[in-house]
């Protein structure tokens, strides 16, 4: 049963489509919150069975985005809590660790963000996904990691700052990348305006 209800504008309601349509957002937020691509993906799929399981609950006409981000939040932080004593090895983490090809420095800039934002504690790491790369207000942000709007915005605040203290003034987390940082200071740039609006 994909078709539920009717939409606002008379036009039956697709749960399906719907639920397709938010599929990327959901990787790169599952993405962002592990750190690692296959988990992520592993994340996804839990999360859009669940959502799947769940589609009489779901009510037309709110959020599909929110709806979903909530499912996939509460299974990543189930699955947190189920291997907070198992030890994970990665071994594409351990080969970039290990080799770096010559002249990639924007791969390199963009490697020490995603170190550095998995560096951040998970609700300050969290708060920057959901209000920085996906697009939610504060108060839809603060819905789905359910706490107060003012906890939302100094997490967004604060993860924003340990960011720039890890990467530095110029976007670098190590002396051996130059000076002009362009990736970092762009993303950087970006996340402020996130922060101030």
């Amino acid at each position: 049963m994909s078709i539920v209800a009717a939409n606002n504008g008379g036009e039956p309601f697709d749960f399906r489509r719907e639920l397709t349509r938010v599929a990327p957002h959901l990787r790169a937020f599952a993405r962002g919150l592990c750190g690692r691509p296959d988990y992520a993906d592993d994340l996804v799929q839990e999360t859009l069975l669940k959502a799947w399981a769940a589609r009489d609950s779901f009510q037309p006409g709110t959020s599909m985005r929110s709806w979903t981000f909530v499912i996939l939040r509460n299974v990543y932080l189930s699955e947190a809590r189920r291997n907070r004593f198992r030890g994970d090895y990665d071994p594409d983490a351990a080969e970039r660790l290990l080799s770096q090809p010559a002249s990639q420095e924007d791969g390199l800039h963009m490697g020490d963000l995603r170190n550095a934002m998995m560096r951040l504690s998970p609700e300050r790491r969290e708060a920057l996904l959901l209000v920085g790369a996906g697009g939610f207000s504060y108060e839809e942000a603060a819905d789905i990691a359910k706490c107060a709007v003012g906890t939302m915005k100094s997490r967004v605040a604060r993860a924003r700052r340990s960011l720039e203290d890890m990467l530095g003034a110029h976007g670098q987390a190590t002396p051996r990348l130059p000076v002009q940082s362009v990736a970092h200071t762009d993303i950087l740039a970006e996340l402020d305006k996130v922060v101030q609006s």
